[in-house]
């Protein structure tokens, strides 16, 4: 792991961080060579769930899913 004292540290913060970011290796901050602090990498965000068969497997068939809904006697559209 990469030191820096945190004079430099403090000096270029926001290079650093970047390059953290960048980079994904960590880098310790140190205090008259003591470590204060371990700038570390932030970990990898969530990857967005597929949107298309999320819902596979969870419903249940109750009943005939062939057969009408309803009886068709009393719709006029069918008796002609």
């Amino acid at each position: 792991m990469e030191e820096m004292a945190i004079s430099k540290f403090k000096a270029t913060c926001l290079a650093v961080l970047e390059r953290v970011r960048r980079t994904r290796r960590p880098i310790r901050v140190t205090r008259f060579g003591e470590p204060v602090a371990d700038v570390t990498p932030p970990s990898a965000p969530p990857r967005p769930a597929r949107w298309l068969g999320a819902l596979k497997s969870t419903g249940q068939i109750k009943g005939d899913i062939v057969a009408p809904a309803m009886d068709e006697r009393p719709w006029d559209v069918l008796r002609s």
